[in-house]
């Protein structure tokens, strides 16, 4: 669902001619728009103040009131223009209302990936994704409401190995079991004693 009819529009940046596929498009986490909502609810309180003020100073809750409700419809917005895309080749995230950025990593680069869950995000179903690299900097490193991060996680994960950047998964090696400990005589010097 998008609000005015803004979208990102993320199958735009695919590298299609290489076959490059979306696995997964992460939206912001309805807990993203609180923050904007509770400053669209302040202007009703900023309204009251009507009631109480000089008539020749009404129009300053009236200018408080729309700059509350405006700038809360601008992050709501924001949130909704945001986007975490996990591709088969590399994870990228599209922000930006007016001017958007693209911040790009391919999956051959993503080290470690950590996922920080808050107290009221364990609650509410999201966490933050916070990527290590091999480069010193980079433009994609946090990324914040993201729902259901361990699935998330997981398909990332999944991704990688697809991918044969990190070899199968091996069984540790057993301890050799030739040692007898009757057998004192033949034991080499290195295991006597």
């Amino acid at each position: 669902m998008s609000i005015f009819g803004f979208d990102p529009r993320v199958e735009r940046h695919l590298i299609a001619d290489e076959g490059e596929v979306i696995i997964d498009e992460v939206r912001k986490h309805w807990a993203a728009t609180v923050g904007p909502m509770l400053e669209m609810a302040a202007a009703i309180p900023v309204l009251l103040l009507l009631a109480w003020l000089p008539s020749g100073a009404y129009w300053l809750p009236l200018f408080l009131a729309l700059f509350l409700v405006l700038h809360g419809m601008w992050r709501m917005l924001a949130v909704q223009m945001d986007r975490f895309v996990v591709t088969n080749m590399r994870v990228f995230r599209v922000h930006g209302i007016l001017s958007q950025r693209i911040a790009t990593m391919p999956i051959a680069r993503i080290l470690d990936i950590s996922v920080y869950k808050p107290l009221i995000g364990r609650v509410f179903g999201y966490g933050h994704f916070i990527f290590e690299s091999a480069a010193q900097d980079q433009g994609l490193r946090e990324i914040r409401f993201v729902g259901s991060p361990n699935e998330r996680g997981a398909t990332i994960q999944r991704v990688i190995q697809r991918s044969g950047l990190r070899g199968p998964a091996r069984a540790a090696r057993p301890a050799p079991t030739d040692f007898d400990p009757n057998e004192t005589a033949e034991m080499p010097w290195w295991r006597a004693g």
